[in-house]
């Protein structure tokens, strides 16, 4: 525990930009454990516990085991939420510490042999979007577990009981636990499981080891509590894809209409008022934040006078359109003399397009 908390530190300190995402589609995971199995009550079949070769024992004992471990590994898919489901297949081990009980015949001075549970799970978890380096989690899971007595023997002043059999049987755990996320695909795991298997029954063997001596067969009924700690990585194939960027806001579609005047006047004439009105009708099919009304000569004249001449266009061209119920706020009328032409021209040259009044709705 202290190693794992130590490099989760140092990961964590050099990992500046972790997945705070939760976990979405396709994962796989896998660890060891250690796994402690708790001790269990021993149950004979009347078959065997009334048999000969145990006559003067009990029929209920129990048998205790040495901290074991094993090992996880899960396919399972994220829904982006914090759910996830998976698959698990787990294998743990224990060797036999002790047995004891079937008062009568003392004390087991001799035991050895080994319990292998392992099977499949279906889990559903559910992880805590609680800090970006912390994601704690929840589950519960459902399953078949088979349960292997490896030559277990247990010898005591009356007769030896002992089992080489397998049963499989339901099986169900609670997992608690979290993760650290190192990357946007990777995390360490570190959790809790309790899992029980449901009710094992084993064939078991006892033989007498004093006069009248005589063997039976039957059935023995156990328990299987395990209590695991596992230490785990994730890795995610389908990594959360980052939140998607705000649309971006359409700019409001421009329009510009042309007014043109004659030689060194300012004054509008029929042309140039119906396209003034169709600038005002245009205002209001679309959404329109300003119009600009620029005003330009062409380059014959002195520069001064033509920065004068086209204010006067521009202005004349603004009057119109606010007689025709234009606001005046939304109207910005300049004036730019003879720049921007529209036809390139020497100086001092009439030139009827560059004699204009530009109108741009924005």
């Amino acid at each position: 525990m202290r190693a794992f908390l130590l490099a989760t530190a140092a990961v964590i300190g050099v990992s500046g930009a972790a997945s705070a995402q939760h976990v979405s589609g396709l994962y796989i995971s896998g660890g060891a454990m250690l796994n402690f199995l708790q001790d269990s009550n021993l149950s004979l079949s009347p078959g065997l516990a009334n048999s000969q070769a145990l006559t003067g024992m009990g029929s209920s004992g129990n048998i205790s085991y040495n901290v074991g471990y094993g090992g996880a590994l899960a396919l399972g898919y994220g829904f982006g939420n914090g759910l996830r489901a998976e698959f698990e297949g787990s294998y743990r081990y224990n060797e036999v510490d002790g047995m004891a009980g079937f008062n009568g015949g003392g004390s087991f001075g001799q035991f050895r042999g080994s319990q292998r549970t392992y099977g499949v799970m279906a889990n559903l978890l559910y992880e805590f979007n609680v800090a970006p380096y912390f994601r704690p989690y929840l589950g519960a899971g459902i399953g078949w577990m088979w349960t292997e007595w490896h030559s277990v023997r247990g010898t005591n002043q009356i007769a030896r009981i002992g089992s080489d059999d397998t049963d499989s049987n339901f099986a169900y755990q609670l997992i608690a636990g979290f993760a650290v996320p190192i990357s946007e695909r990777w995390a360490l795991t570190l959790d809790y499981r309790f899992m029980q298997v449901v009710d094992p029954e084993l064939d078991g063997l006892a033989a007498r080891v004093v006069t009248p001596y005589g063997t039976a067969r039957g059935k023995i009924d156990t328990e299987s509590f395990n209590h695991s700690i596992l230490l785990g990585v994730r890795y995610s194939f389908g990594a959360a894809p980052p939140p998607a960027p705000p649309p971006a806001v359409a700019p409001a579609p421009t329009r510009t209409f042309l007014v043109f005047f004659d030689w060194n006047r300012a004054d509008l004439t029929d042309r140039a008022r119906q396209i003034i009105a169709e600038a005002a009708q245009a205002r209001t099919q679309q959404q329109v934040t300003r119009i600009e009304v620029n005003g330009y000569t062409d380059t014959s004249g002195s520069a001064q006078y033509n920065m004068g001449l086209s204010v006067r266009r521009a202005n004349a061209v603004a009057a119109e359109l606010v007689r025709l119920g234009v606001p005046r706020q939304e109207i910005t009328a300049r004036g730019f003399g003879e720049t921007n032409l529209l036809v390139a021209t020497p100086d001092n040259t009439r030139e009827p397009q560059n004699r204009r009044v530009e109108i741009i709705l924005r």
